[in-house]
């Protein structure tokens, strides 16, 4: 079975690195996966996307029309992509910058201060990092640890210095209520 994601926000926010943690990790697991971005020329502000398909079997394509899970970091995200949801699915969102609206009644919402978590933890650059965290925490769809994994081999090498911080804002969530 296929499960679709969107992951969106403005550039800056980090959804291309989010979405490529993602998207190995579920490499890690041993599911067949496609990652697509999307971004405008004006990348730095503007918006960024990716959508990423994962199944156990051949991947049928990239694009598709609605999605399993959209995770938004900012509103014009969340405006333009709550629709692309699927009946039954779920919309995650940085409550920092996401007002709490739900304009359709067959979907699950998630609001979670992410950004006020990673400027907690000392660096609003790890909000991305923070909403894998979410994701993992109110799905079933990838694991924690497998998100670890990931986040130490996309930053590799020339960036392990990070990687203290980055796994730091993956577990920020822990103990925390989300609705």
């Amino acid at each position: 079975m296929e499960t679709n994601f969107i992951l969106a926000g403005f550039g800056g926010q980090g959804i291309l690195l989010a979405g490529t943690v993602l998207a190995n990790a579920f490499m890690l697991q041993g599911k067949n996966v496609t990652w697509y971005p999307c971004y405008g020329a004006e990348m730095r502000g503007g918006t960024v996307n990716c959508e990423i398909v994962v199944s156990d079997e051949e991947v049928s394509s990239v694009h598709k029309q609605d999605t399993d899970f959209a995770l938004v970091l900012n509103q014009q995200s969340f405006d333009r992509f709550v629709h692309r949801v699927k009946s039954g699915g779920t919309i995650v969102s940085n409550s920092t910058l996401v007002s709490d609206s739900r304009p359709r009644s067959d979907i699950n919402y998630v609001f979670a201060p992410m950004t006020e978590l990673a400027n907690n933890l000392g660096s609003s650059k790890v909000t991305n990092i923070v909403s894998l965290g979410v994701l993992a925490s109110v799905s079933d769809v990838v694991s924690k640890e497998f998100l670890e994994r990931a986040v130490v081999k996309v930053l590799g090498e020339k960036k392990k210095d990070l990687l203290p911080l980055n796994i730091k804002a993956l577990n920020s969530i822990e103990n925390m209520c989300l609705v």
